[in-house]
């Protein structure tokens, strides 16, 4: 089964990412296949570059071929995107300060993604 994850609510990146579903991945025990990871409001601090558990993310994704990816409007409110609030949701965001498979979007982007590889299940943690 494929599955992909949004980090939505308070810590969610620093509970169930960091000390639940990172290690799994890492050691190749979460029994399932992880295609995507979607990041919302302050989760979207976890793929600052340098950060540790967004740089382990980072190793993971690049192995895996796996989607990693933030709000837009989310990372720019974080200095983690350049350009506009206007500009959300066009796909002409970029990423900025972020690890290097950090992408950064909206619900369009997001589906233009997985697209390719469509997940089964998606949970929202």
């Amino acid at each position: 089964m494929k599955v992909a994850y949004i980090f939505k609510t308070n810590m969610a990146s620093t509970f169930q990412l960091a000390t639940m579903i990172l290690p799994q991945l890492e050691k190749n025990t979460h029994g399932v296949v992880v295609v995507g990871m979607f990041f919302f409001d302050e989760n979207a601090h976890t793929l600052r570059k340098g950060n540790e558990i967004g740089e382990r993310l980072n190793k993971i994704a690049k192995e895996k071929g796996m989607l990693i990816m933030a709000c837009d409007q989310c990372a720019l409110r974080r200095d983690l995107a350049q350009g506009s609030f206007e500009e959300c949701g066009s796909g002409n965001v970029s990423p900025k300060n972020m690890i290097d498979v950090g992408q950064v979007g909206c619900f369009p982007q997001l589906y233009s993604a997985l697209s390719g590889n469509i997940p089964n299940l998606v949970i929202t943690l």
